[in-house]
């Protein structure tokens, strides 16, 4: 599933919730009901997420769902929930969603227990992998196995950074330096190796999907928590000197007390947290893509605690302590860790106890399972895929009963014989035909609940519901609005021409911007910009006795820019002085750059996602006119007066 699909789906999900229950009709679709519980779900859940004063409106509101119905029913019209990506998708979501329903819960308890436990502790380890798919053939599997125990004592005996030069290849053969990590960062049979080897030791080869592993336990220590942090940065993409010298500026203006917020909003290269004066999300060890950063982020002890300048692969920052907690509570994070371990396979026991469960729910008896015939129909050719089934055999009594369901002798005569391109090693036919009959009866044990599963769990039917909708709502407006817009190069153009007014570079100024935390100060660079002082020659006069009293932004700006207040008069000459951004600030325009016109290629972006706009509208207007919509204005009454 691409990114795309899965940013629509998730805001897909938290505005709809779609489970109609027989009920009042509040409209039809060409006679397809919707009912007044869903209208009333759907509003209700998503009315504290909707920014849009206008969508609160009930009657707005139920403009935007009957629409969202107009959709579906075009989608289906189309038979795009019958074509084989959506089938093979949905499939494909609807069993992963399946198994966060299907297993037992005193497992699951254990589970938390431990993982919670290993919460508290953060591992840095290394590791050598072998690469081999999970269905390899035994002479692979025992070739990788045999390579990874020699790697393993190679690794001891000339250390890791030997054998890391010597092997890896990033495609079959990894030897890597992982770094700390804790629990759910790693798959569970790797994460279980890391905690159970000792420090200075190197585990014994054990295997996950992604093939044969040893693991180096470098360090343990104490899990550090959360960390907030606020930072200044100047990016790396400018000359190196000169982004030196300004951090450098900064810090020291920090240094003589003023506000770290106020010098975030001005400066700040990173506009996602300028503005809130460069606070960042609270994040935890491993969490960010730079380490640099990380570790001098939770090198800082108390709240209010600010870094020296350092450079990370992103530029020059400075970090400001926000806020440092350790881990929470059993209690707080039980609820996110059961809805982690709902997604990760924590453990073989909670398949085996699962199994064990449904054997009893669906009441299904194998000591009563006669497995001598199949017994009896194999032989040897098995072991080299080229056995069949015999045409005596016809199968066609019952083997065994799950639930209201009979399965045939031929169904696990079928398996065996597909089972055979698994090439599984030889053994002797009765253990064979146990082996396979175990994973027959598992298969089938699963299958049966997944198919019931709808029926027996509410909230799994409901949640599949919204995905199925949300699926094919995404797939009709690619290939209806977004694929269709983009693609249309005449349309796209013909809207530019038609709509170049809209398309425009704002008024901007080739500007120099003073500030300083001291009103005095800017009076006194107000008044040497005047007399037309470079802004090297003022800093000379003004930045005295290792104090950075004044710093400034030389550039092209528009008027939105951060350093310029609104409402700001721009024309060549300067301001007077103003207070902005907690600091007082004065702007020398040197000349005033106007409104331009911008070329279609310049604005493509814009001109794609306004013509993608009208062209739904459009759209729209067409399903309007096909589908006929009858709103029960009674029923519609009872919603508004429910709603208030």
């Amino acid at each position: 599933m691409n990114i795309l699909r899965i940013t629509f789906l998730s805001f897909f999900f938290s505005c709809l919730f779609v489970n109609a229950q027989t009920n009042t009709v509040l409209f039809t679709v060409d006679d397809v009901p919707v009912y007044t519980s869903e209208f009333k779900r759907v509003y209700s859940k998503n009315l504290d997420l909707v920014k849009d004063d206008s969508q609160k409106d009930i009657d707005n509101y139920l403009d935007l769902f009957v629409k969202y119905k107009l959709k579906i029913a075009e989608a289906k019209a189309l038979g795009m929930d019958q074509k084989p990506n959506y089938l093979r998708e949905f499939s494909s979501y609807k069993s992963q969603l399946a198994k966060n329903y299907l297993n037992d819960s005193k497992v699951t308890d254990q589970l938390i227990e431990e993982a919670y436990q290993r919460l508290q502790t953060e591992v840095d380890a290394n590791h050598i992998l072998v690469k081999i798919d999970e269905n390899a053939s035994p002479k692979d599997t025992l070739l990788a196995y045999q390579e990874i125990q020699k790697l393993r004592g190679r690794a001891i005996n000339e250390g890791f950074e030997v054998v890391k030069k010597d092997v890896h290849n990033g495609q079959t053969l990894f030897a890597e330096a992982l770094g700390f990590f804790t629990a759910f960062k790693m798959v569970y049979p790797f994460e279980n190796a890391a905690y159970n080897t000792a420090v200075g030791q190197w585990s014994q080869p054990f295997r996950t999907q992604f093939g044969y592993h040893v693991v180096f336990v470098n360090n343990k220590r104490k899990n550090r928590g959360d960390v907030t942090v606020a930072h200044i940065m100047l990016a790396g993409d400018k000359a190196e000197q000169t982004t030196e010298s300004s951090i450098n500026e900064i810090y020291k203006r920090i240094k003589q007390g003023e506000d770290f917020s106020a010098l975030a909003k001005q400066f700040s290269d990173d506009k996602s947290s300028s503005s809130n004066g460069g606070k960042l999300n609270t994040f935890s060890a491993g969490q960010l893509s730079s380490k640099i950063f990380e570790e001098q982020a939770f090198a800082l002890s108390n709240v209010g605690d600010i870094s020296k300048p350092f450079k990370s692969e992103f530029g020059y920052h400075i970090i400001k302590l926000i806020d440092k907690k350790g881990i929470q509570s059993f209690e707080e994070l039980e609820l996110e860790l059961k809805n982690k371990i709902k997604r990760d396979s924590r453990s073989k026991v909670i398949n085996d106890k699962r199994v064990e469960n449904l054997l009893k729910a669906y009441n299904v008896n194998l000591t009563a399972v006669d497995l001598s015939p199949f017994v009896s129909i194999l032989n040897d050719d098995y072991f080299s895929s080229s056995w069949t089934i015999p045409s005596t055999f016809k199968g066609d009594e019952t083997l065994l009963t799950i639930g209201t369901k009979q399965i045939l002798q031929i169904e696990f005569a079928e398996f065996l014989f597909k089972s055979q391109r698994r090439r599984q090693a030889k053994v002797p036919l009765n253990q064979l035909v146990d082996d396979n009959f175990k994973v027959f009866v598992e298969t089938n044990l699963k299958a049966y609940q997944e198919e019931n599963l709808e029926s027996e769990n509410q909230e799994y039917a409901q949640i599949l519901s919204e995905y199925r909708d949300g699926l094919l709502l995404f797939d009709l407006m690619e290939n209806q609005i977004w694929n269709a817009a983009k693609q249309d190069s005449l349309g796209l153009l013909a809207y530019y021409n038609n709509h170049k007014s809209n398309y425009y570079y704002d008024t901007r100024v080739d500007a120099i911007v003073a500030s300083s935390a001291k009103k005095s100060v800017i009076k006194k660079v107000s008044k040497l910009l005047k007399q037309n002082w470079s802004t090297d020659n003022i800093k000379k006069q003004i930045n005295v006795d290792n104090q950075i009293n004044v710093s400034f932004i030389i550039d092209t700006l528009d008027a939105t820019h951060q350093a310029l207040p609104k409402g700001l008069n721009l024309k060549a000459g300067v301001s007077n002085v103003f207070k902005h951004n907690d600091a007082y600030s004065v702007v020398k325009v040197n000349s005033v750059l106007p409104k331009t016109q911008k070329t279609f290629e310049q604005a493509k972006g814009s001109v794609v996602s306004d013509f993608q706009e009208q062209k739904e509208k459009d759209w729209l207007l067409d399903l309007t006119n096909k589908y006929k919509v009858t709103i029960n204005t009674e029923a519609l009454q009872q919603v508004k007066e429910e709603l208030k």
